[in-house]
C-alpha cells in the first residue's frame, strides 16, 4: 500500500483531508503526523505519529517511507502574540519538511498556505496568484506574515533544490467539523450575538470539504513551483452578516461603522461585559481585518485543477448547523 503523510492531521482541513484521502483510494495508507494522537477509530489504513514539525528527528521519522506529502501543520493566531511560536512553526517546521523530502526521496509535496499571502487590500480588489505579497498590509499580524515568509521559502526549495512541491491557498475555510473554532469563529460568535456592527470589509470563504478534495486534485496535477488560490464566493461583511442571519433565523446588527469607532465601541463592550462577569470575545486585531477587503479568483485552480465548490449558503448552512450541535 502507497503511504501519505499529512502533517496537522488533527485540524479542521486535516480531518477532512484524511477521510478524503481514504475514500478516493483503497489502496492508500495515510500516516497523521500531529503534537496529539489522531483519532483513527481502530482504522488500520491510519497511523497516528504523535511530534512536532518544528523538531528536526521527529520530521524524519514522520516522513521516512511515504510517497507523498500534504503539509498542513500550523498555528492560526489573529492577534500579534506567539510571534515566534508561529514563525518556528511556519517557517522552520517547513524548513524541517522540506529537508526532509531532500534526504529521503519523497516523491511530491503540496503544502496549504493562506490566501492572506497575497489576497487582502484596503480597497474591493480581487486577486489572483500573480498579485504581490501583501507584507506592508499584513506586518502586525504574524500568522499573515510567517505564512508570506513560510511560501518564500517553499518556492526556493522548488527552484534552487527542485523540490517537487505544489502550494495551495486556501480562503476562509468553513464547514462542519470545527471543534477547536480555528476558522469558523467569526460564525460562533455571531450566533452567540457578540458581533454588534457590520464591518466595512469583504471576505471570500470556501468549503473546508472542496478544498480537500482540491489538495488531492493538487497532488496529482498541480505544477510543481505553482500556487492556487482555492476560494469560493467574495461577500461584503454586510452580505456575509445578512446571509448568516437568515440561515440561523436571527436578526442581523444594523449600524456599520468605520473602524476607529468600532475600535472605540469594542473597548466600552469589554469594559461592560467584564463589569458583568462576562468576555466580549471581538479582538482589536479581528476589527481592523474586517475593514479590509480579502478578495481572491479561483480561475486557475479551476482550470488547471477542475477545483470546483459548493454554494457559500450550503457551506454557511452547514457550518451554522455543527456549530449549534456543540
Amino acid at each position: 500500500m502507497k503511504t501519505i503523510l499529512v502533517t496537522g492531521a488533527s485540524g479542521f482541513l486535516g480531518k477532512h483531508l484524511v477521510q478524503k484521502l481514504l475514500e478516493s483510494d483503497p489502496s492508500v495508507r495515510v500516516r497523521t503526523f500531529s503534537r496529539s494522537p489522531f483519532p483513527s477509530q481502530d482504522n488500520e489504513r491510519i497511523e497516528s505519529c504523535t511530534g512536532d514539525v518544528t523538531r528536526v528527528d521527529d520530521v524524519l521519522t514522520a516522513c521516512d517511507g511515504v510517497e507523498e506529502i500534504y503539509h498542513l501543520a500550523g498555528i492560526v493566531e489573529r492577534t500579534p502574540t506567539n510571534n515566534w511560536t508561529a514563525y518556528d512553526t511556519h517557517v522552520a517546521g517547513t524548513r524541517n519538511v522540506c529537508d526532509a523530502m531532500l534526504q529521503l526521496g519523497t516523491r511530491r509535496c503540496v503544502m496549504v498556505s493562506t490566501s492572506g499571502t497575497i489576497a487582502v487590500s484596503s480597497e474591493p480588489v480581487v486577486h489572483t496568484e500573480d498579485s504581490s505579497y501583501k507584507q506592508t498590509v499584513v506586518k502586525d499580524w504574524p500568522y499573515y506574515l510567517s505564512k508570506i515568509y513560510q511560501e518564500k521559502q517553499a518556492l526556493w526549495y522548488c527552484k534552487h533544490k527542485n523540490l517537487p512541491l505544489v502550494i495551495v491557498n486556501p480562503s476562509l475555510l468553513l464547514g462542519p467539523g470545527d471543534d477547536r473554532f480555528s476558522s469558523t469563529n467569526d460564525v460562533r460568535l455571531f450566533l452567540e450575538k457578540q458581533i454588534k456592527v457590520i464591518p466595512g470589509g469583504g471576505l471570500n470563504l470556501v468549503d473546508v470539504r472542496d478544498v480537500a478534495t482540491g489538495m488531492i486534485s493538487a497532488m496529482r496535477k498541480g505544477s510543481v513551483g505553482e500556487r492556487y488560490l482555492f476560494a469560493g464566493k467574495n461577500l461584503t461583511f454586510r452580505e456575509w452578516i445578512m446571509l448568516t442571519a437568515r440561515i440561523a433565523g436571527m436578526p442581523p446588527p444594523r449600524i456599520q461603522l468605520p473602524e476607529n469607532i468600532a475600535l472605540a465601541g469594542a473597548a466600552l463592550l469589554r469594559r461592560l461585559y467584564s463589569l458583568a462577569g462576562k468576555k466580549y470575545e471581538i479582538d482589536n486585531a479581528s476589527i481592523r481585518m474586517s475593514s479590509m477587503f480579502w478578495y481572491c479568483d479561483a480561475s486557475k485552480a479551476r482550470c488547471e485543477l477542475n477545483f470546483d465548490t459548493r454554494p457559500a449558503e450550503e457551506t454557511l448552512r452547514d457550518t451554522i448547523q455543527y456549530l449549534q450541535k456543540m
